[in-house]
């Protein structure tokens, strides 16, 4: 496990707006409690509880990823009016200690929904 610091920062923030995502013409999350998570270089993630998402809409995939950093992510699938992206969401459920505040959060591929809307 590394740890965030001067060469790779990541903060975590509450975003202090309305996310909502969007994929198959339905709602898949809602939120003003999103997080904001900046990691070193890349752009940041919007991380929404998942109690402002439509859980029904999401299936668990196989699929999985590490990150040195966060730790292990799960991915889920959305299934929407007769439509699907896979392993658009994804989750760390149980995430390195430096980064605790996203457990309990998913995260959105842009490029895998119709619309991530911030405000």
């Amino acid at each position: 496990m590394k740890q965030p610091g001067p060469d790779h920062p990541i903060s975590i923030d509450p975003a202090g707006t309305r996310v909502r995502v969007r994929f198959g013409n339905r709602i898949v999350a809602d939120t003003t409690q999103a997080l904001l998570l900046r990691e070193a270089h890349y752009p940041g993630v919007y991380y929404i509880p998942r109690a402002d998402a439509d859980r029904s809409l999401l299936r668990r995939t196989a699929h999985a990823s590490h990150c040195p950093y966060k730790g292990d992510a799960n991915y889920f699938t959305i299934v929407a009016n007769g439509r699907s992206t896979d392993n658009a969401v994804w989750s760390y459920e149980r995430p390195n200690l430096a980064v605790a505040a996203i457990k309990e959060y998913l995260a959105f591929y842009p490029s895998r929904v119709d619309a991530i809307e911030i405000g």
